[in-house]
């Protein structure tokens, strides 16, 4: 089995917060006219961690962006906790704390890049906390998006205390390999069942309400896309923040992070990102503003 997360360029480490949260650092391989951008902050899905980039962190160092990435309480490398007590806004807390720390150390707000839970919580960030921008991977949807394009013939599970870990019993799917597979089956862990019955619908969850209209900084939605449905979801979560919106036909909701097109998703967040440059360059030009249609 290829281990990706032992692949990662050299980097460092430190433990934030009170919940010792696990932070990694990967120092961007810049050009001096690269200096002054904002740093990235990258936000793990339920059961995995900050190893679930370890595909996309390469790349971005290459291009001479700083990145981050966290680990919420009790995940990968963080100090273990209870996940019997852990609930939705203890996980926004922490990225909270992630940013805080950030801005301090960089004198900058982050970009912050979410994937599946890890987008949804960023969406409700975004909200309150000023962020540079934000980029939401195959992010869970709000109950906004759900009341446009809700999903069919579900039967709710009611979720235990914590959930156990995805077994992973493929061998491969659409767009992953073995090796893709077994990487994710060799870190993923258990799930607060209590964050996650606050926002999947496939466990019954109301759902989080996101104000689209607080998040006013630019935005990115990249989906993974296998129908209709799915498209107008990704489509509907990138009208509701006023966001830019790539749906990827074929892949899956993993692969778009460790499968065999992650690049695809990679490179329509670097496209994006050189607006940011484009305003160090040009600052007498209004900032880029979100495409919320009026």
């Amino acid at each position: 089995m290829r281990d990706y997360a032992r692949e990662l360029p050299e980097h460092t480490a430190r433990y934030v917060g009170e919940n010792e949260l696990f932070l990694e650092i990967f120092p961007g391989n810049g050009r001096p006219d690269e200096a002054g951008r904002p740093p990235l902050l990258f936000v793990h899905g339920a059961f995995t961690g900050s190893w679930m980039w370890s595909k996309y962190i390469p790349h971005f160092m290459a291009a001479g962006w700083d990145s981050y990435c966290i680990n919420l309480r009790g995940h990968y490398k963080s100090r273990s906790v209870d996940f019997t007590t852990v609930e939705f806004e203890d996980y926004l807390d922490d990225i909270g704390e992630a940013v805080s720390a950030i801005a301090g150390e960089c004198a900058a707000a982050p970009i912050v890049i979410g994937f599946s839970m890890g987008g949804i919580l960023s969406q409700k960030l975004a909200e309150s906390l000023g962020i540079a921008g934000l980029v939401l991977i195959d992010s869970s949807i709000s109950r906004q998006v759900h009341d446009e394009v809700p999903y069919e013939d579900l039967e709710p599970q009611t979720p235990g205390l914590v959930i156990p870990a995805p077994a992973r019993d493929e061998q491969c799917s659409a767009d992953e390999t073995p090796d893709d597979i077994a990487f994710q089956r060799k870190y993923l862990s258990m799930e607060s069942g209590k964050a996650f019955g606050a926002f999947s619908f496939h466990f019954g969850a109301e759902g989080i309400s996101i104000d689209g209209g607080k998040i006013t900084c630019p935005s990115l939605v990249i989906s993974a896309v296998n129908d209709e449905a799915g498209d107008r979801r990704g489509q509907a979560t990138a009208r509701h923040i006023g966001g830019e919106y790539l749906g990827l036909w074929g892949t899956t909701h993993t692969g778009l992070l460790v499968g065999q097109r992650y690049h695809e998703a990679v490179s329509r967040i670097m496209i994006w990102l050189r607006r940011f440059d484009e305003e160090r360059i040009q600052p007498s030009r209004p900032r880029l503003a979100s495409s919320r249609p009026t």
